[in-house]
C-alpha cells in the first residue's frame, strides 16, 4: 500500500495549481479582500465622477442601472462579492463571480446584482443593470458573472471584465447617456481604456445606513 504521506505533496500541488492564476484581490491598503463591503472608487479622480451607485436611465424610474456618482467626493454605494467557484476564502482575481450593490432596498423593489443587459441594437453599448439574485444553473446566469483583473497602472488597481465563456473577455468601461454615466461593456469611443478602480473597505455602520435619494 502506498504511504499516505505520498498523497500530501500531490494534493498540495493540485491546490497550488488551481489557485496559481487566482491570486487575492487587494483593497487600497494592500489588505486581502475576503468578505464584507467595499466602495469602488475610480483610480483617476476628477470630473469623470465618483463611486458607484444605482441610477435610472432614459427618464424611466425603473429598472435601475449601475452608474457613477456625479461628484468625485461621493463614494456611492459599496459592493459585495460572492459565488466564485474556487474554494479559496479570499476574493480571487480573474475568476467568475457575482457582484451586488450593498443597499437594503430600492424603489424598484428589485435585487441589485450586476447583470449585462441585452443589446437594444447592434451599435449600442451593453449597459450593466441591477437584477435578481442569480440562480445556480439558471438559463441567463452567465450574464451575471464578472471578473476582477489586475491592471498595470498602479499598485492595487483593478478593472472589471465580463467573460461569457471565461476566456473571451470584454472590459467594463463607462458611457454617458442622458447626463448619466453608466457602466457598459467596452468603452466609448471604441478601444478606450477600461474603467480602472481601487477598492476601499466600508464599515458596517456605513453599509447599514446606506440609502439612495431615489429609494
Amino acid at each position: 500500500m502506498m504511504n499516505p504521506m505520498f498523497y500530501f505533496p500531490l494534493a498540495l500541488t493540485a491546490v497550488l495549481a488551481a489557485t496559481a492564476n487566482a491570486g487575492p484581490v487587494l483593497d487600497i491598503d494592500g489588505d486581502i479582500i475576503f468578505h464584507g463591503s467595499y466602495y469602488v472608487i475610480p483610480l483617476i479622480r476628477g470630473p469623470a465622477g465618483g463611486g458607484l451607485t444605482l441610477t435610472p436611465r432614459n427618464g424611466n424610474q425603473c429598472p435601475l442601472f449601475i452608474g457613477q456618482e456625479r461628484s468625485d467626493i461621493n463614494r456611492g454605494i459599496p459592493v459585495k462579492f460572492s459565488n466564485w467557484r474556487s474554494r479559496v476564502g479570499f476574493v480571487p482575481e480573474s475568476a467568475n463571480l457575482n457582484i451586488k450593490m450593498d443597499v437594503k432596498a430600492t424603489i424598484c423593489a428589485q435585487s441589485t446584482y450586476w447583470w449585462v443587459t441585452p443589446a437594444p441594437s447592434p451599435w449600442r453599448s451593453l449597459f450593466i443593470a441591477a437584477g435578481p439574485k442569480p440562480e445556480a444553473g439558471g438559463e441567463d446566469s452567465s450574464r451575471s458573472f464578472f471578473q476582477i483583473k489586475k491592471t498595470e497602472s498602479k499598485l492595487n488597481a483593478y478593472k472589471f471584465a465580463y467573460c461569457s465563456d471565461s476566456k473571451d473577455c470584454i472590459d467594463v468601461g463607462t458611457n454617458v447617456e442622458g447626463g448619466v454615466r453608466g457602466l457598459v461593456l467596452g468603452s466609448t469611443p471604441p478601444f478606450a481604456t477600461p474603467y480602472e478602480v481601487v477598492f476601499v473597505k466600508a464599515t458596517e455602520t456605513e453599509t447599514s445606513s446606506k440609502t439612495m435619494s431615489i429609494i
